[in-house]
């Protein structure tokens, strides 16, 4: 049984255009602050590169992405307070797992209005677009991955090509298969 001091674990999705901007989602429950990246809960027997794919489609209807890199270690936020949602009743917060994904498709290949999507309005915005418009308690969160992913988001919305190196040296040291 959960206690409010556990993680919902799960997969967060930094998704980048090839000019550099990264996916936000509206909520579709109307919230302050609705803008956020993808994100979602690892299943019983899920991988979270497996999570990730799901995701993908579930939220945003298209299977057209490649892996970039992801970020090894657990990133964490605490839901503000336990009457904010019924998921806050369950747990303290979330924990994720960060993937920074290349979209391969045309933006009308995105269709957030499939029966499983949590979107109600899409944009391309800059790293620092998704940080301000996100809501607060998220912000240390997504700080820290866009100052992760810098490298190659900046290579992306420069038109350099990126060595993607640090996914394979992190494999090695945590010994973590994405």
């Amino acid at each position: 049984m959960l206690s409010p001091s556990d993680y919902r674990a799960g997969v967060g999705i930094v998704l980048v255009n090839s000019r550099g901007l990264v996916f936000s989602g509206r909520r579709r429950d109307n919230r302050d602050h609705p803008w956020q990246m993808p994100q979602g809960g690892l299943q019983d027997g899920e991988t979270p590169r497996q999570a990730v794919f799901r995701e993908v489609r579930e939220e945003l209807g298209t299977d057209a992405v490649s892996v970039l890199e992801f970020r090894p270690d657990w990133l964490c936020y605490d839901y503000p307070a336990p009457e904010s949602s019924r998921r806050a009743t369950l747990y303290r917060g979330q924990r994720h797992l960060w993937y920074l994904l290349r979209f391969d498709g045309a933006d009308a290949e995105i269709d957030i209005d499939g029966a499983e999507g949590e979107f109600s309005a899409w944009r391309w915005n800059t790293p620092a677009q998704i940080i301000d418009e996100a809501v607060s308690f998220k912000q240390p969160a997504y700080r820290q991955v866009m100052r992760y992913f810098a490298p190659s988001l900046m290579s992306l919305s420069s038109g350099r090509p990126s060595g993607l190196t640090r996914i394979a040296a992190a494999r090695r040291r945590h010994q973590i298969s994405a």
